[in-house]
């Protein structure tokens, strides 16, 4: 099936590589399942757009939005929409957030978390009753 783009795995590889210093600071807080126990990936492939930071089960993307994103808001709401179409709740922070207020940055992750609903329930087991 053509969905109309190429997987970006290497501009991928190239973001991981150069990633900025907040980016740097929250991924020592989201990897290795650091909050909630929900695994993330980092510069993660969702449609055509690479994002930050992106937990496939929870369905949850985390970006971190340097100056160049109060400029082109229209961008920005735009690819919002779509990842919002793909099923996945986006929530940004600034840069100077996460560098200068990483435990209220990891604190609303948390909060966001906790507040979405639960994935639906395996079905249950032959025999269970």
């Amino acid at each position: 099936m053509d969905k109309g783009y190429k997987r970006p795995t290497m501009r991928s590889r190239e973001l991981r590589l150069n990633a900025t210093d907040a980016e740097r600071k929250l991924w020592a807080q989201l990897s290795a399942r650091k909050v909630a126990g929900v695994r993330f990936n980092r510069q993660f492939p969702v449609g055509p757009f690479i994002c930050d930071f992106v937990s496939r089960t929870a369905k949850l993307i985390v970006e971190v939005d340097g100056g160049q994103h109060a400029v082109d808001v229209a961008k920005d709401a735009s690819r919002t929409a779509f990842l919002q179409s793909q099923g996945y709740r986006v929530i940004r922070f600034w840069n100077n957030d996460v560098l200068e207020r990483i435990e209220g940055v990891v604190g609303e992750i948390e909060r966001v978390i906790a507040n979405m609903p639960s994935p639906s329930p395996s079905r249950k087991r032959e025999g269970d009753s």
